[in-house]
């Protein structure tokens, strides 16, 4: 998850400057979110909490996922970028998603 995180921010620096304050910040955002809400979650001892960090975690890598396929197709991104993006972000979706799995109610 952290590899994502510093790679999509290694990624936008390539994007336009005019796009600092729109897809860029919320690239950003949403994909040092995904981190830091599982970091959040696994803190809690409640299942019922630590679920719902998880979800969200989970919920802030579809959104940077769809945001790296609409920056593929503005063409702020290039094709080798955007899969390798996609790929990590597959694998970090799939350990959240049997985590969550794993504490459902």
């Amino acid at each position: 998850m952290n590899s994502y995180a510093h790679f999509v921010y290694e990624i936008t620096k390539k994007f336009p400057k005019d796009e600092l304050f729109g897809v860029t910040s919320q690239i950003r955002r949403s994909s040092l979110s995904v981190i830091l809400n599982y970091i959040e979650g696994f803190a809690r001892q409640k299942k019922a909490v630590k679920r719902n960090f998880w979800e969200i975690s989970y919920g802030s890598l579809k959104e940077s996922k769809y945001l790296l396929h609409f920056s593929l197709v503005e063409k702020y991104l290039n094709t080798t970028d955007y899969k390798k993006a996609v790929d990590l972000s597959e694998e970090i979706g799939a350990m959240l998603w049997k985590s969550i799995q794993s504490i459902k109610e």
